[in-house]
């Protein structure tokens, strides 16, 4: 792994080598290639909990934004859920205008530096990349999403952010229950048709999962915190440690606090575990409640948070996706000599990003593919002490499109562990839909939405994973943009 120092070289050596004055043909650009991503070593990163990826250059930027092919057909933004500008983003970066990308970025998207982070650009706007399908690999498409880091940070570091302007006070109060990615992107836009906004949050702190659920190494607390911070500053008031359809049922705040309209963005919080023999052992979490001690509850950082958190010394975690590449690099974080990850797919169906795949492998995580336990084994003090894996094989394609796994009759073993993290998913929160009965979900518990992301109660709007089971920010972000369009049009009298 070449160190940052290295790699901004290399990158300052390329930048000199390109022809000054004209643009490049399209070989030239093809020619070039994707500059990686600086990053802490794996040895030293596993002892702290700051961000492993450093984030580009002004070099590498520059670099990078020249792999751009300028396409007219601009198939990458056919990718994006808000439909980013990206060629145009790109190109002001390639001509050192930094300043005009973050703005092409901002017309259209409200977190560019958490969605440069974590968004899965290889699955969204890389997917359409031409570069990466010329060279048959999407992991070599122009590096849209750190370009999309580099202005966003770039921005906050300068300080040069402004907030968006407000309409005139409209009379109207808007409620919005939960602050993950599709609330304050809602809140945003309904702040600045100039309603009066009020956002509920249930924990103790807003942001949602970008709060609780992404590790500080991936996504640091102070973007998120920055981001929250500038929606207060636009005029929106944010209550935390309210639970609506606990501290106060949702009509209640049509008919008793006179709030016009409302939007639900409380997410998918509730944790679906694999239904097998040993679960209520002590040393068995879900991920949502280990990630949320260490991240939210800051259990890592020893000297500042008294935060409880159970000391293992062998964790196992069961899962293929992003979370689960979360958990087992927590572990690590939080001691955990060793840290193994069981999935019963092949690394090629795992959901997770390719990228914190292969950060949980260089960490030390080891892999355990084509085995799943079918029970937690626990001591004399019910205790966590081991597991019984199943080997699989895989087999025909499942609904999804994966192939199924199909398990190997007597191929059981097992293995020591003294703690468990279950990270399989998480279903949408029932609290709502169960304390307000003209909600209409689907069988999942998911909010029904109409074109308009208009709930089956009038006026209460809905978006993001407490409506599609599941979401990257992005998505969230755009549904809930969407959802806010459709009732400032509403409480205008335009629908």
């Amino acid at each position: 792994m070449e160190t940052p120092e290295q790699l901004d070289a290399h990158a300052k050596a390329l930048l000199a080598g390109l022809p000054a004055g004209e643009p490049l043909k399209a070989s030239q650009r093809m020619a070039i290639p994707q500059q990686a991503m600086p990053s802490q070593a794996p040895d030293v990163r596993i002892h702290n909990n700051h961000e492993v990826a450093l984030g580009y250059t002004e070099a590498q930027a520059r670099v990078e934004a020249q792999r751009c092919l300028q396409c007219p057909t601009k198939p990458c933004v056919a990718g994006c859920p808000v439909a980013i500008d990206i060629p145009a983003f790109i190109h002001a970066i390639a001509e050192g205008r930094d300043g005009d990308a973050i703005g092409i970025i901002k017309s259209t998207s409200l977190l560019p530096s958490v969605c440069g982070r974590v968004c899965p650009q290889e699955r969204q706007c890389m997917l359409g990349c031409t570069v990466g399908k010329i060279k048959k690999d999407v992991g070599q498409a122009v590096a849209i999403g750190r370009l999309e880091r580099y202005v966003a940070d770039k921005e906050r570091e300068r300080g040069t952010a402004e907030l968006p302007a407000i309409a005139p006070a409209t009379g109207k109060k808007v409620a919005v229950i939960g602050s993950g990615p599709a609330s304050l992107a809602f809140a945003s836009d309904a702040r600045r048709a100039g309603h009066a906004v009020t956002i509920f949050e249930a924990l103790q702190k807003p942001g949602g999962v970008l709060m609780y659920g992404i590790p500080e190494f991936r996504l640091p607390k102070a973007i998120v915190q920055k981001e929250v911070d500038t929606l207060r500053a636009m005029g929106v008031e944010i209550r935390t440690d309210f639970i609506i359809g606990r501290s106060r049922p949702l009509k209640s705040l049509f008919e008793k606090d006179g709030f016009d309209a409302a939007f639900i963005g409380s997410g998918a919080g509730l944790p679906r575990f694999m239904g097998i023999p040993g679960e209520n052992l002590v040393g068995v979490f879900s991920a949502n409640e280990y990630l949320t001690r260490a991240n939210l509850m800051r259990a890592y950082d020893t000297e500042h948070a008294d935060t409880p958190y159970y000391h293992a010394r062998r964790v196992a975690v069961l899962g293929g996706g992003n979370v689960a590449m979360d958990a087992a690099r927590t572990a690590l974080r939080l001691g955990a000599e060793s840290v193994q990850l069981f999935y019963r797919r092949t690394e090629s169906e795992m959901p997770a990003r390719a990228e914190e795949i292969e950060h949980a492998k260089e960490e030390g995580v080891a892999f355990h593919l084509l085995q799943n336990p079918v029970r937690i084994l626990g001591d004399e003090s019910d205790i966590v002490c081991g597991m019984e894996v199943l080997r699989y094989e895989l087999g025909e394609p499942d609904a999804s499109g994966r192939r199924s796994p199909v398990p190997i009759q007597g191929s059981e073993f097992t293995v020591d562990v003294d703690c468990v993290v279950v990270a399989i998913g998480n279903s949408s929160n029932p609290l709502l839909p169960s304390t307000t009965p003209e909600l209409a979900v689907n069988k999942r518990g998911n909010i029904i939405v109409d074109e308009n992301h208009e709930t089956s109660m009038r006026n209460v709007y809905a978006g993001g994973d407490i409506v599609l089971g599941a979401a990257t920010v992005i998505l969230a972000m755009g549904e809930g943009r969407a959802a806010a369009a459709a009732m400032n049009a509403r409480l205008a009298g335009k629908a």
